[in-house]
């Protein structure tokens, strides 16, 4: 659709749900927007959860004012959950979570798909009292009351919600041991040499940091006692945070015939270099989406610029306006006092070049085939903000080591 009337229908609310609707105003669409969000929260701002949210500091992390969605006349229904999708009748079938009988069938002429993601359960331990998964303000808040009356926590993976919520529990009080399999902190995201200095920051702040090993059970009978590692050492928890990585919410496209994307490449919803999916007028973004890359790649990301730009391009589109191209690839981690930003696409198998570390803060460049790929620093905003002109064309690493 390329008109400024119409349907849209948002299957989700967080972050891209909300920027997508924003945009659409604002380019002058005047048709229908409806948002369907499965929790019972307007749209809210995820970042905050495992840092301010878990430290007391914010309860309210709204990503709108409650008058905008009547303001701009867009249906907000929260509560509701999508079950299915006929793109051949254009329709999405919905149900209230509270009364999952009371069932509903919405059209669309254009479909917006922005689900997220569901985090992993530990195996065995979805029931008992004290382990805790953190994607929502639900679980951010039930986690949070436990926080007082513990002295003792682990935290199983750390990617960069694992980290960071090992960095805000230690700022509570507890003694906190932070439990990954590979052999550094963030060592998939971001290789073993920056995880390597983001494992120091950690054990320099308290933190009781085992890399290299598995968990092989979460012990306790209704609540949570231990942790049992792979060698068999137990470590005591009175709270366990398990950060195991989260898949793609698309159980609502079964029999829908919209295509997935291989699990290789990261899995979620395929798409084209603009977010179409392999449906007419359906397009995808944000965490649950996999876009194609410059390359023609299938790439799936997880962060909040990348999942803001889609937005703006995909209503861009569905307004019939000028598509908007992305800018350089940019998302930033809280630990502690520091901010780790990183600037690019890094990539394993690139190589890493540590330009400046002080025993803190640190800065590195990435490169691959001899040419700039991405930029890291830990506390060094202005030194890795001034690079992004020098991400957007073929640099030589040469010029900067």
């Amino acid at each position: 659709m390329s008109d400024t009337t119409g349907a849209v229908v948002i299957v989700g609310a967080g972050l891209g749900a909300i920027r997508v609707a924003e945009n659409l105003r604002t380019n002058g669409f005047a048709g229908s927007i409806t948002m369907i969000g499965a929790e019972g929260h307007p749209p809210y701002d995820r970042p905050p959860l495992s840092k301010s949210v878990l430290l007391g500091k914010d309860d309210r992390v709204d990503l709108k004012p409650a008058e905008f969605y009547a303001d701009n006349d867009i249906e907000l229904r929260i509560g509701h959950r999508v079950t299915a999708i006929s793109p051949a009748d254009k329709t999405v079938t919905t149900e209230r979570l509270d009364d999952p009988a009371r069932r509903e069938t919405i059209g669309y002429d254009t479909l917006v798909l922005a689900t997220g993601l569901a985090p992993r359960p530990f195996p065995g331990a979805a029931d008992l009292g004290g382990v805790h998964l953190l994607r929502t303000y639900d679980d951010a808040v039930a986690l949070r009351a436990e926080i007082d009356a513990a002295r003792t926590a682990v935290v199983i993976g750390a990617g960069f919600i694992g980290c960071e919520v090992a960095a805000s529990l230690s700022a509570r009080g507890l003694s906190v041991t932070l439990v990954e399999p590979a052999e550094t902190p963030l060592a998939v995201a971001l290789g073993t040499e920056i995880g390597a200095l983001v494992a120091r920051l950690h054990v320099d702040n308290g933190i009781d940091v085992r890399s290299g090993v598995g968990v092989s059970e979460i012990v306790g009978d209704t609540r949570v006692r231990a942790v049992r590692l792979t060698g068999g050492t137990e470590v005591s928890a009175d709270i366990v945070v398990v950060g195991i990585g989260s898949t793609p919410v698309t159980d609502y496209l079964d029999g829908s015939g919209i295509e997935s994307a291989p699990r290789e490449a990261g899995g979620g919803i395929a798409c084209d270099a603009r977010g179409h999916t392999s449906a007419p007028d359906v397009y995808a973004l944000g965490d649950v989406a996999n876009w194609q890359d410059e390359d023609g790649v299938p790439r799936r990301m997880e962060h909040w610029n990348h999942t803001v730009e889609q937005a703006a391009s995909v209503a861009q589109q569905i307004v019939g306006g000028e598509v908007v191209t992305a800018s350089v690839p940019y998302f930033w981690s809280d630990q502690f006092d520091l901010k780790i930003q990183v600037l690019g696409s890094p990539r394993a198998g690139d190589e890493v070049h540590i330009a400046d570390d002080d025993g803190k803060k640190f800065l590195a460049y990435y490169s691959r085939d001899g040419f700039l790929t991405a930029v890291i620093g830990a506390g060094k905003v202005g030194a890795v903000m001034k690079t992004r002109a020098k991400l957007q064309t073929r640099t030589p690493i040469a010029e900067l080591i």
